[in-house]
């Protein structure tokens, strides 16, 4: 039988949370409604509640300064003032149960104001004084009180783990001849007792994670936890949400900007490579708001990827012809499936506008595929860093309850190159720093303007010439 994944396929980049891997794949219906909430609690009087206490203050306020002498204050390992968008997209938090506390750690369920949404955090501190938060982490959750099983695992649960871990692998992961070698890498550290301290789901995953990476050179590959109770068929489509529980939660399709800078040049930023059938509508209105446009600039500076029929359905717009994109190669059923540009999109084409790509050491997975099939297509200019190098195919593998594998299963092969980016990255035509990209692309997109409009007129000329 077969064992595609049809729609259910996705790009993954290497991400923080639970929630995003579910949701980039359509496995997470995130804002259905659940059970009334609990009255929101107070943390306890302990130098981890105190922490708590001082993020839920900090976070709820959106104000950028007050997020930042949070971070300040607790000596955190990014800026929470740089997740204002995550604030402003969930409304804030309320602390609705304390499941576990010690003085420097503490276990606790949140609900966003936003939705009816919840997720399941963490936090720990250091022994220092003062204390630093050396561990943070909030999770969304399926909508089951039961199935909330927290964060703390045995060493029975980290052996069966790497074990079925490499059975997962030997049967779908897409370079067999890899896993011989991954699977004696996890149990030599199983020999000199290198997992024995992780003793929260998350850390154990964290760290499988990073020895399979260091043997395959895979920035898809890793392991992921949920302190939740995973789904048995983490494939299957999510259920219809209640129509008497009011409206699903709006979905977020990750086109920030889009706009005319000076010069008449179309510029769209967006983040993500979303369903084409909840986010195709989104992405053709943004293309037909820049039908007018001289040149056209795609920002996937912070771009992490996401569903490839997205990928062509944007390029799609870009050629005049069909275009033979890309090839996916499936390991687990072997097959090879080819993308092209669709026959068919709404609006205008853009088939001779110039067209610039930015990038960043960030860009990966389908934003890659994006910038690599225009760039051997010779189709845009690639304008920044070279991109996170990441070109597998992923689809989720439940492992146990509360453990599974972003397993790549199949591999691009562009048509052109006969290759892929995967660990390179794909190498941008004008190299600059990410921060300098947009000056750059509107500066060599004027140019370009500028030098075809001259072109034309001295075409003109010669035609009136005797």
């Amino acid at each position: 039988m077969s064992r595609s994944v049809s729609r259910w396929r996705c790009w993954q980049s290497e991400v923080s949370g639970l929630s995003r891997i579910l949701a980039l794949c359509g496995l997470l219906a995130l804002g259905r409604a659940l059970p009334a909430a609990a009255a929101t609690v107070t943390p306890p009087d302990t130098p981890a509640g105190h922490a708590l206490a001082d993020w839920l203050d900090a976070f709820n306020s959106a104000d950028e300064a007050r997020m930042n002498a949070y971070s300040d204050k607790y000596q955190t390992t990014t800026r929470l003032g740089q997740q204002i968008p995550f604030r402003l997209a969930t409304g804030g938090f309320d602390l609705t149960a304390i499941r576990e506390s010690e003085p420097r750690r503490i276990e606790f369920i949140v609900k966003e104001r936003a939705s009816d949404t919840r997720a399941v955090g963490k936090l720990t501190l250091t022994a220092t004084d003062p204390p630093h938060v050396d561990g943070f982490v909030v999770l969304a959750v399926r909508p089951s009180d039961a199935a909330i099983l927290g964060y703390r695992i045995d060493a029975h649960t980290r052996d069966r783990v790497i074990e079925q871990s490499i059975v997962k692998l030997q049967e779908d992961y897409v370079y067999p001849e890899r896993v011989k070698k991954m699977g004696e890498a996890l149990r030599q550290h199983q020999k000199h007792h290198d997992y024995d301290a992780a003793t929260d789901g998350d850390v154990f995953a964290e760290r499988v994670t990073r020895d399979l990476v260091e043997v395959s050179h895979d920035k898809h590959l890793g392991l992921t936890f949920s302190p939740a109770r995973l789904p048995e068929n983490m494939l299957a489509p999510p259920p219809a949400p209640d129509p008497q529980q009011g409206p699903p939660r709006r979905i977020d399709c990750m086109f920030r900007k889009v706009e005319m800078l000076p010069g008449n040049l179309g510029y769209v930023k967006f983040d993500g490579f979303m369903s084409v059938d909840d986010c195709g509508a989104t992405a053709a209105g943004a293309m037909g708001f820049l039908s007018n446009a001289d040149a056209l600039i795609f920002d996937l500076r912070e771009n992490h990827g996401g569903d490839p029929a997205m990928v062509a359905f944007i390029c799609s717009y870009l050629f005049a012809a069909p275009t033979h994109l890309n090839d996916l190669f499936d390991r687990v059923d072997n097959t090879t499936r080819q993308s092209w540009t669709q026959a068919y999109v709404s609006g205008k084409r853009f088939p001779t506008v110039p067209v610039f790509v930015l990038t960043s050491s960030q860009t990966f997975s389908g934003a890659e595929e994006f910038t690599y099939d225009l760039q051997t297509q010779k189709r845009a200019t690639v304008v920044g860093e070279a991109t996170g190098g990441g070109a597998h195919l992923l689809r989720p593998e439940r492992v146990d309850d509360r453990f599974f594998l972003r397993m790549p299963f199949a591999r691009a092969i562009n048509p052109v190159t006969k290759t892929d980016w995967e660990g390179a990255g794909v190498q941008p035509d004008v190299k600059v720093a990410a921060a300098d990209a947009l000056a750059t692309a509107q500066k060599l997109a004027n140019e370009k303007i500028a030098a075809a409009r001259s072109e034309g007129a001295l075409l003109r000329s010669n035609r009136t010439l005797p």
